[in-house]
């Protein structure tokens, strides 16, 4: 195989993000409309599903900023591949578990290899970009990763929400189908990883065990000084809390939104192609969005928290929607619009953090970012189904809108802009 040099280029860069960001999230959206599903039809109530997803994100809380550390001091692309040999085994896994335990196997997988790769690919890109161009605003570019983000997950929605209802019973196996394409993905993604995300680090000295020892005595000290900035730094304290608050609202969406449309469809067998169809819908709202969202911030004066602001407003909006008259194009409008509204504003949170870290600690700023998203994960799991179980599906939306449109409030505390700063400087519009 030929071997590919590091970009020359901010285009070029930005076309490796895209293709990569492509292949790593059509898995993921191959099976979301029916990992929901696919548990119920095997036994497990909504209870044990939010534990699930609880034991999911208290995981990743754990080990975003160690794994995060590790691609800081050991390279991004095998902390990559190795994340995404672990979602592979965890989709087979998925697609062979009869109960809670087989499930429970299958999340503690997928925890472990999404923390791993929840920030490399990014920091890499980052990296690049301003080793090209170090006043480079890499707004734009994270925004095109966001829509690859959501154009990918669109495509995957579409197949994997349609998969069963075409395959038919197969002695109610077909749920389980679209996690074994999902792994033969995940092979792919492994080889465009292994050949587009070259890095520019000195060779390594000594053997692997070497350097492994030296990267785990490197980590404490990378992982210590992002948490430092993360708390010290209030532009960063804010990044974090809006990534918190979106992690609230994808819970109501991953959740509750299953659920919702399968009963708006009248069962669960039409439920996965509808909620696939939305998902589908949304997540390519969301890329559409993600794209004209460096427009939009243009007619808001170039101000990131202006447009930031708007952005949770409206998917709070969106969000009371969802939970608005019992109306299939009404509640999938509210949903796809929420969608739009998280997809947009990730670019911008993005931006924001990376002008206040360096390349040293950038990945595990990035994992903190997910740890944020995780941390909101936990809370949503835990507060929003005791609420549906006193009070209906409505409230557990209802609720989740006001916390979005509390957001918005916070938005306007972020710098207005997002220009590459030191990291201990003051933005000048904060």
């Amino acid at each position: 195989m030929a071997v590919v040099s590091a970009p020359q280029t901010v285009r070029s860069a930005t076309r490796r993000l895209v293709g990569l960001t492509t292949l790593r999230w059509l898995p993921v959206g191959l099976t979301t409309p029916i990992t929901v599903l696919l548990a119920q039809a095997r036994g497990l109530s909504l209870a044990q599903i939010g534990l699930l997803f609880t034991v999911h994100a208290a995981l990743v809380t754990v080990l975003e900023l160690p794994t995060g550390g590790l691609a800081d001091v050991l390279g991004r692309r095998p902390v990559v591949v190795a994340g995404a040999l672990l979602h592979l085994v965890s989709c087979v896994v998925y697609a062979t578990a009869t109960g809670f335990s087989g499930f429970l196997v299958g999340v503690l997988l997928l925890g472990v290899g999404r923390a791993l790769d929840s920030g490399p690919v990014e920091a890499w890109y980052v990296d690049t970009v301003h080793r090209l161009d170090p006043a480079a605003d890499v707004a734009p570019g994270l925004a095109k990763h966001s829509a690859a983000d959501g154009g990918s997950l669109a495509v995957g929605a579409v197949v994997g929400g349609l998969l069963p209802g075409l395959l038919g019973d197969m002695g109610g196996q077909a749920l389980a189908v679209p996690f074994l394409g999902a792994a033969a993905l995940d092979l792919v993604f492994i080889a465009a990883v292994v050949r587009l995300l070259t890095e520019d680090r000195p060779p390594r000295e000594g053997s692997i065990r070497t350097a492994l020892a030296e990267g785990a005595r490197a980590l404490p000290a990378t992982v210590t000084g992002a948490v430092r900035m993360s708390v010290t730094d209030r532009p960063m304290r804010l990044v974090l809390l809006l990534t918190a608050v979106g992690g609230v609202g994808l819970v109501a969406c991953e959740l509750l939104g299953p659920v919702r449309f399968a009963d708006l469809a009248g069962g669960r067998d039409g439920g996965a192609a509808v909620y696939g169809t939305v998902l589908a819908i949304s997540f390519a709202a969301a890329a559409a969005g993600a794209m004209a969202t460096p427009a939009m911030r243009r007619l808001l004066r170039g101000s990131t928290r202006a447009t930031c602001a708007a952005l949770f407003v409206i998917g709070a909006v969106a969000m009371a929607a969802v939970a608005g008259p019992d109306l299939l194009v009404v509640a999938g409008l509210g949903f796809a619009l929420y969608y739009v509204a998280h997809g947009s504003s990730w670019p911008l949170l993005s931006a924001v953090l990376h002008t206040r870290v360096d390349a040293a600690h950038r990945a595990t700023a990035v994992s903190a970012m997910s740890l944020a998203l995780a941390l909101g994960g936990i809370a949503g799991n835990l507060a929003v189904p005791p609420l549906v179980a006193a009070l209906g599906p409505d409230a557990g939306f209802l609720a989740v809108a006001l916390v979005v449109l509390l957001g918005a409030g916070a938005c306007l505390r972020l710098p207005r802009a997002t220009v590459a700063v030191p990291a201990d400087a003051e933005v000048a519009a904060a």
